[in-house]
C-alpha cells in the first residue's frame, strides 16, 4: 500500500523463486573421450577409486548412450534433446547451414543451468565448453551461446574441443586468464585448478548462503589428446606394469574382470580382432611396443590423475556437509575412446587432423621422453583404444557400433537411493538426464523461456531406476537413433539396426559416401541376448530390417538428422557465418591477442599478403609482429634479433623459415610477406574432392618493398592450425611456433602502426567446375 508517506505505507517484496526444499544439490560430471573397458569400476584395469565410491553408494549403469561424438553428447546432455534437434549433428568446428547441424542451440531448447537458475540454483560450468558455436568464440560474442548465456552463472573452463592442459586457452566466464603464467614448468594442471576453482567456488556460496542449492556441471578434459597428466601420475602407472603383454591381453582381462564384477552377462563375447587395420601385439617390433606402451601408460595416468581431482570435488560436498542430498551422476565418456591417434599414434594430434594419421614411430621416437608433457600434443594407438572400448568394438565416431556409443555411469545420492551398490541395466540416453534432474529437484520443464515457447523435451527420466523395487522393470526409453557423419543405426525395445562401419575414425580425407541413407550393408542385432552386439542376424530377418529403416527415417526426419553428410575433414573448412567471411582485406592499428581461429583469417589453401607498417627504436627492435596457432601448428611473423622473419610451423614435423639478412636499422619500415598458392583451393570440397588443399605456394619476404627472401613450400597444411591458440598481434600467447627462436609473450619492441592482411582466395574456373562435376559424378556411379 503506498500512501503520501511512508508512515502511512506498507512495503512488499516480490517472492523470490526457490525450489522445493528438498531439491538436492547435483554434480553432473561427463569425462571425455573413455569407453566402456577405460574405468575399473567396469572391470578396466586403470584404477578409479571415486567412480567406484559412488558406485559403490549408489548404482551402476552399463546400458547409457553417447551420441559418438563429443559436442553432440555435451548439447544432448544439457538440452535434454538429440543432438540433431540442438544443431549439434557433429562438432561446432564441423558444423554447416542446416538446422540439425549448425552448431546453434536454439532459443526453445532451454539448458538445465537456465532451468534450475531460473528455479533458485546456484549454477556452474567447469572444464570443457564444446558447444559455443566455432564462429562466435571471440570477445566481440555473442555471448548467448556461452555457457554464461545459457544458464551457467559462472563459467571456468577452455571454449574449444581440446585444450593443452599446461597452457589452456582458459576463460573465466568470458575474460581470457592466465593462471599458469610465471610457475614452473609441470607444476600446473588444468584438472588439477579447475577441481580448485570448483571447490573454491562451492565453498564462497555455501559460506554465503548454505541452503541454496548448488548445480555444477563438471567436465574435464581428460581423457581427450592431448593426454597430459603429471608425472607423479604416469611414474604411478608404470610402477604397474598393466600393459607390457600388448593390447590384446589387456582386452581379455578386462572382459574377465568384467564378468566377474557382473557388469556384463557372462556369455559375453568378443568380436574378432581387427587384423586388417590393426597390427596384432605379437608382429610389433620391439621399438614399436616400446612407444605404444609409453602411449597408453600416459593415457592411463590421464584418466586414473582426473577421477582423483574428481574426488576432491566429491570429498568437499562431504566436507560441507551436502552429499547426503547431492545427486552425483558420473558418466565415464562422451563417447567411446577416441582411435583419431591412428594405429601407430601420435605426438602431435593437429598433425592427425591435417591428413598425418600414421607417422612412423622411429619419428615418434624422437618424443618418447616427453611423451605427455607440454611438448606433445599426443595421442595413443588405435590398438589400445579397441581394448579400452571392450567389450564392444570400434571406437569414437562410429554411431553405428557399442564401442563408439556404449558409456557407463554411477549414480549416487545418499538421501534417496538405498540399493547401493547395485546394477541397472535400463537403456538411458544422455537426453534422459535433464528429465532425471527435474524430476529429482521436483521442477517441472518450463513451457515458455524469455517469452519463447519451449520444444518438448525428447528425453525419459530414469529416476525410477533408482528404487529397488524397480532394479528389473523395463526401460522406459524404448527407441533411439544414432547418427554421425553418415554412419548411423536404430535401438528399438533391444533390436538394433547398424550400418556396417566403412571408414576408421583415422581415415577422414577422402571421397565421402555420396548417399549415406542408402549405400550402407545393414547389420540386425538383438542386444537382449547379444551384449556385444557380435551376432548379426540380418540375412535371417529381412522383413525387421526393412522395418527398422523406415523407422530410422522416421526418426530422422522428426530431429532434424537431414540432409545427412558422411564427410569429415571437408566439413572442417566448410563455410560458415564468422566475422571474416566475405572479407579480402583486415587492418589492425594496435596490438591485440586472443582472437580464437574460428574468428580469425585464415591463410589455409589460399595466396595472402601480411604488410607491417613499423617504427624501429634506437638500438634495435625485436618480437611478434603476428602469429596463429603455436607448437604444435601455426605461423608467426616477427623481428628475430632485429631481422624479419617469417615462419610456418608444419605441424611440428618441420619448420619453413624466410629470413632477411640484415637487421632493421632505427626508422620507420615495412615489411611484408607474401605468399601465392598454386591450388584451386578449399572449393574443390563442395565436389567431394580433396584437390585444391595443401597444394604448394611461393613465399616472398620483403622489406622496404625489396625482396630479401625467396622460398617454395611443396605443400602446405590444408585444415587447421592449433586449435586452442588464437591469433595474436604485437605478442604471442601460449606457446610459440618455434621454442629455438624465443619465449612467449615475445612482444613487439618496435611501434606498430598498422598491420594488413590481404587473403586472395582461388576462384574455380568453369572448366574446374565441370572437370570436378564430372568426377563426381563417376564417384556416385561407382558407388
Amino acid at each position: 500500500m503506498i500512501k503520501d508517506d511512508a508512515l502511512q505505507s506498507k512495503p512488499w517484496w516480490p517472492p523470490r523463486v526457490v525450489p522445493p526444499k528438498s531439491a538436492p544439490n547435483v554434480l553432473l560430471i561427463i569425462t571425455d573421450d573413455a569407453g566402456f573397458g577405460v574405468p575399473s569400476t567396469f572391470g578396466g584395469v586403470i584404477p578409479t577409486p571415486t567412480m567406484e565410491r559412488i558406485a559403490n553408494e549408489g548404482l551402476r549403469y552399463n546400458r547409457v548412450f553417447s551420441t559418438a561424438l563429443c559436442s553432440p553428447t555435451r548439447a544432448a546432455l544439457i538440452t535434454g534433446r538429440n543432438h540433431h534437434s540442438a544443431g549439434f549433428g557433429v562438432i561446432s568446428e564441423q558444423s554447416t547451414g542446416f538446422p540439425g547441424y549448425n552448431s546453434i542451440i536454439a532459443k526453445d531448447k532451454a539448458t538445465i543451468g537456465r532451468i534450475l537458475l531460473d528455479n533458485g540454483y546456484a549454477t556452474s560450468w567447469f572444464g570443457k565448453d564444446h558447444n559455443t558455436p566455432a564462429f562466435a568464440a571471440s570477445q566481440i560474442g555473442p555471448f548467448d551461446q556461452w555457457p554464461i548465456g545459457m544458464g551457467f552463472e559462472y563459467f571456468y573452463g577452455f571454449v574449444g574441443g581440446d585444450a593443452n592442459q599446461r597452457e589452456p586457452n582458459l576463460f573465466r566466464n568470458t575474460t581470457q586468464i592466465y593462471p599458469f603464467q610465471g610457475k614452473p614448468p609441470g607444476t600446473w594442471n588444468l584438472v588439477t585448478a579447475m577441481a580448485d576453482e570448483a571447490i573454491d567456488w562451492m565453498t564462497r556460496l555455501h559460506q554465503t548462503d548454505p541452503s541454496k542449492p548448488l548445480f555444477i556441471k563438471y567436465a574435464p578434459g581428460a581423457t581427450h589428446a592431448p593426454h597430459h597428466p603429471t608425472k607423479e601420475w604416469v611414474d604411478k602407472i608404470s610402477a604397474m606394469h598393466l600393459f607390457d603383454d600388448g593390447y590384446e591381453k589387456v582386452r581379455e582381462r578386462i572382459l574377465e574382470n568384467q564378468k566377474r564384477l557382473g557388469v556384463v552377462p557372462k556369455d559375453t563375447k568378443l568380436a574378432p580382432w581387427p587384423k586388417d587395420i590393426l597390427k596384432p601385439w605379437d608382429q610389433l617390433s620391439a621399438e614399436e611396443k616400446k612407444l605404444f606402451i609409453r602411449q597408453v601408460e600416459v593415457f592411463a595416468a590421464y584418466a586414473a590423475y582426473n577421477d582423483h581431482e574428481i574426488g576432491r570435488v566429491i570429498q568437499h560436498f562431504q566436507d560441507l556437509g551436502r552429499l547426503d542430498n547431492t545427486l552425483v551422476i558420473y558418466i565415464n565418456g562422451d563417447n567411446g575412446t577416441s582411435a583419431e591417434g591412428g594405429p601407430l599414434g601420435t605426438p602431435n594430434e593437429v598433425a592427425f587432423f591435417n591428413g598425418l594419421n600414421e607417422l612412423p614411430v622411429d619419428v615418434q621416437m624422437k618424443f618418447y621422453d616427453v611423451w605427455g608433457t607440454e611438448q606433445t600434443y599426443n595421442h595413443m594407438s588405435a590398438g589400445w583404444s579397441w581394448a579400452f572400448d571392450t567389450p564392444f568394438d570400434w571406437f569414437k565416431q562410429n554411431a553405428s557400433r557399442l564401442g563408439g556409443i556404449n558409456q557407463n555411469m554411477v549414480v549416487s545420492w545418499p538421501a534417496r537411493i538405498k540399493d547401493k551398490g547395485a546394477l541397472r541395466e535400463q537403456f538411458v540416453h544422455v537426453i534422459d538426464v535433464v528429465p532425471t534432474i527435474l524430476e529429482a529437484a521436483g521442477i517441472r520443464a518450463p513451457d515458455v523461456v524469455d517469452g519463447i515457447k519451449q520444444a518438448p523435451i525428447e528425453g525419459t527420466s530414469f529416476a525410477y531406476t533408482f528404487d529397488a523395487a524397480n532394479a528389473k522393470t523395463a526401460s522406459r526409453h524404448k527407441t533411439q537413433y544414432f547418427e554421425m557423419m553418415g554412419q548411423w543405426a536404430l535401438y528399438d525395445d533391444g533390436w538394433m539396426l547398424s550400418t556396417k562401419v566403412n571408414r576408421a575414425p583415422w581415415q577422414a580425407f577422402g571421397p565421402a559416401n555420396p548417399d549415406p541413407l542408402n549405400n550402407q550393408v545393414f547389420q540386425l542385432y538383438n542386444l537382449t541376448k547379444d551384449f556385444s552386439q557380435t551376432d548379426d542376424i540380418a540375412a535371417q530377418n529381412p522383413q525387421k530390417v526393412k522395418e527398422m529403416r523406415q523407422k530410422f527415417v522416421a526418426e530422422a526426419r522428426k530431429y532434424q538428422v537431414f540432409p545427412m553428410d558422411a564427410s569429415v575433414a571437408a566439413r572442417i573448412i566448410a563455410p560458415r557465418p564468422n566475422i571474416t567471411a566475405g572479407r579480402k582485406e583486415f587492418v589492425y592499428t594496435r596490438p591485440m591477442t586472443g582472437l580464437p581461429q574460428g574468428d580469425s583469417p585464415v591463410l589455409l589453401n589460399t595466396s595472402y599478403t601480411i604488410t607491417a607498417d613499423i617504427d624501429v627504436p634506437q638500438g634495435g627492435a625485436e618480437g611478434m609482429i603476428l602469429t596463429s596457432g603455436g607448437r604444435f601448428a601455426g605461423y608467426g611473423f616477427c623481428l628475430l634479433q632485429g631481422k624479419p622473419v617469417f615462419l610456418w610451423n608444419m605441424v611440428d614435423l618441420e619448420r619453413i623459415k624466410w629470413e632477411g639478412p640484415d637487421a632493421l636499422p632505427p626508422g620507420r619500415h615495412t615489411v611484408e610477406f607474401d605468399f601465392k598458392y598454386e591450388g584451386i583451393g578449399a572449393q574443390t570440397l563442395e565436389y567431394n574432392n580433396f584437390s585444391g588443399l595443401a597444394q604448394p605456394g611461393t613465399g616472398t619476404l620483403k622489406v622496404d618493398g625489396k625482396d630479401v627472401a625467396r622460398k617454395r613450400m611443396p605443400k602446405t597444411l590444408p585444415m587447421i592450425l592449433q586449435w586452442d591458440e588464437s591469433f595474436d598481434i604485437g605478442s604471442d600467447t601460449l606457446t610459440g611456433v618455434n621454442d629455438a627462436d624465443y619465449k612467449p609473450p615475445f612482444a613487439l619492441t618496435a611501434k606498430l602502426n598498422k598491420l594488413t592482411v590481404k587473403v586472395d582466395r582461388p576462384q574455380l574456373s568453369p572448366a574446374d567446375i565441370k572437370r570436378l562435376q564430372a568426377g563426381m559424378h563417376e564417384k556416385a556411379q561407382a558407388d
